[in-house]
């Protein structure tokens, strides 16, 4: 198909004034990629649509969205019950945002497990995690706008959190909030916010892009794409990785599809029951907690006993992960070379979904616990690694 379109007339029009078709051959059809990339490659251009379909179906969620605390819970319930397939885009984009964040977790935990952040990969590292952090902003932006009960006292929560900065914190809580409380202002500046930062990620994610066309994909075996000497090693991006991906999406689409149209609230932990409730500032819901893909973080902050320690802390867990080029002294990339690296990143993957548990049930004294030794193991990880990337003891190549 790719190839028909490049031959049309107006195709040949547009290219004599653009090189459009240069392009495309340099970025797609004669791309050179490593030929042993595996499926775990395919959640890249799957985050890619996930990030398309969130920013289409937000589009048409906003024609009908009414930002104002009177009128924002009733505008919502006409979305799902007036508006034709109203239903359908809700869900589409409520179960789109944990899908982007599973989608990307699994990416992140691909480029850690074969090393792909490793020189000359730190600004790809980088720009990857900013990507991160940019979609838990909108994520949190994004929460209130139902203006449910768990959306409401969600949001007076987590804006309480800067008020532990010293000096500035006060300051900042009014700044967030637009005011003393969460109220009108406050869902103003979220949904003008949640609707601008799609767009920063778009362009953060253009970014990223050039920045892994200039270097090239890291693959399993951890061999440095210039290092690659005989075309045998490489192929080109399409048809080899096209089909791949397009696979690799069809598949997501089929679990996406299940939890839109059979089971759209995944359990409560996709969509909580409390959030079907018009807020009240009155009333406060029996427990608190943010959605499964923040919940790491909120086990973190939880933590400590100290709110400041606790915040302090949490942004660490985050700011720490862009210092993990720099922490890893290892001469091999690909955890499939390293015993020791390998062993200890499958534990502190064990520790993240101990925090995520942790955050989303109350902290019980054993949760509590647990949650304390989850996070001082998620922290053990970066500090000792530049010692412990050292001690790994490479696989011969074929081993």
């Amino acid at each position: 198909m790719l190839d028909y379109m490049m031959r049309t007339r107006l195709f040949k029009w547009v290219d004599e004034r653009l090189e459009i078709g240069a392009l495309i051959r340099s970025q797609a059809t004669e791309y050179p990629a490593p030929n042993n990339l595996n499926y775990m490659w395919n959640f890249g251009s799957i985050a890619m649509v996930v990030l398309l379909l969130q920013v289409v179906t937000g589009i048409f969620l906003a024609m009908y969205y009414k930002p104002d605390a009177a009128l924002a819970f009733d505008s919502v319930e006409r979305i799902m019950r007036e508006v034709n397939y109203g239903w359908l885009l809700r869900y589409m984009h409520a179960i789109g945002a944990s899908a982007f964040f599973f989608v990307i977790y699994m990416h992140i935990g691909r480029g850690m497990y074969y090393g792909s952040y490793r020189k000359p990969r730190e600004l790809l590292w980088i720009v990857g995690v900013l990507i991160l952090l940019v979609m838990q902003g909108t994520a949190f932006f994004g929460y209130l706008l139902p203006w449910g009960q768990m959306s409401f006292w969600g949001a007076t929560v987590i804006s309480n959190l800067f008020g532990a900065i010293p000096w500035i914190g006060d300051f900042m809580v009014k700044l967030i909030r637009g005011g003393f409380a969460v109220a009108d202002p406050t869902l103003n500046r979220f949904f003008s916010l949640h609707y601008l930062f799609p767009f920063i990620l778009l362009a953060i994610v253009v970014l990223h892009l050039q920045a892994l066309h200039v270097v090239h994909s890291n693959n399993p075996d951890g061999v440095d794409f210039k290092d690659l000497k005989d075309a045998a090693r490489t192929v080109p991006f399409h048809p080899y990785y096209t089909v791949k991906d397009i696979f690799g999406v069809g598949v997501f689409f089929f679990f996406y599809a299940f939890f839109v149209f059979f089971e759209p609230t995944g359990w409560g932990y996709l969509l909580e029951a409390d959030n079907f409730i018009r807020a009240n500032p009155m009333q406060t819901p029996a427990e608190i907690k943010p959605l499964w893909y923040l919940t790491p973080w909120y086990a973190i902050l939880r933590s400590f006993p100290w709110k400041l320690v606790g915040v302090a802390v949490m942004g660490a867990s985050l700011g720490i992960v862009f210092f993990l080029p720099w922490l890893d002294r290892a001469k091999e990339r690909s955890g499939r070379r390293r015993p020791i690296y390998r062993e200890m990143l499958w534990v502190w993957f064990l520790a993240v979904f101990a925090l995520a548990y942790c955050g989303m049930h109350r902290p019980t004294p054993a949760l509590l616990l647990l949650s304390r030794a989850a996070t001082a193991y998620y922290f053990l990880f970066f500090i000792l690694l530049p010692w412990t990337s050292r001690l790994d003891d490479p696989k011969p190549e074929g081993a």
